[in-house]
């Protein structure tokens, strides 16, 4: 007997796979992370902290600049921009690659140009192959492994975000609750927690 994996198309041999965004996005900025850590860590001698701009900075840098105003994104580089080279121009690369990978999934759900995917998909390859950073190079392999499943989802924009945002309450309840006095404590919280019908009807009793 053959064991079967996610994936396999002997289990849905007429499914189409979708790389879900939320993941790409994640690992993009998990990129950028690396790269500003071992770049500060080479050239500084340690990790970063307080009094060192570039780890002050570390969550702006991994906020997607379409939600940021023009000018803080103006001057987020510009303090990029006065880091001593070896450890601002890295990061700034990072950065901007980081960008052209959601630039190109920002392409999802629209109507889709073949030309313009080329061109965004061209721009992210390029930036990553232009410099020497090991994580850039990771980050491109992995598109360019899953470059049809990504292609899937730029076509479809199937997400399970929904499913995602769900588990991760129903993790967060258990954490809350260290624990359930009875197996139907668990069910019954969870129902309340993820379904807008069930919400202010926790049963008293079910909790004794």
């Amino acid at each position: 007997m053959h064991d079967l994996q996610v994936g396999d198309p002997r289990v849905l041999p007429q499914a189409t796979l979708v790389v879900d965004h939320f993941h790409l996005v994640q690992l993009a900025n998990q990129t950028l992370t690396g790269v500003r850590r071992r770049i500060t860590v080479t050239h500084r001698g340690r990790r970063g902290r307080k009094g060192n701009r570039e780890w002050e900075l570390r969550n702006r840098l991994t906020r997607s600049a379409v939600r940021i105003r023009g000018e803080h994104v103006d001057t987020l580089l510009d303090e990029l921009s006065n880091l001593p080279r070896v450890i601002g121009a890295p990061i700034t690369v990072a950065w901007n690659a980081k960008e052209d990978l959601l630039d190109l999934l920002a392409t999802a759900r629209t109507r889709l140009d073949r030309e313009q995917v080329r061109d965004l998909l061209y721009r992210f390859y390029r930036r990553c192959a232009d410099v020497d950073l090991p994580e850039l190079q990771r980050l491109a392999t992995t598109v360019e492994t899953w470059w049809p499943e990504i292609l899937a989802f730029l076509h479809t924009g199937i997400t399970n975000a929904g499913s995602e945002g769900a588990n991760r309450v129903i993790k967060t309840i258990a954490r809350d609750a260290y624990g359930f006095r009875n197996p139907g404590n668990q069910p019954l919280r969870t129902r309340c927690a993820t379904t807008r019908r069930a919400r202010g009807h926790l049963d008293a009793r079910q909790f004794r």
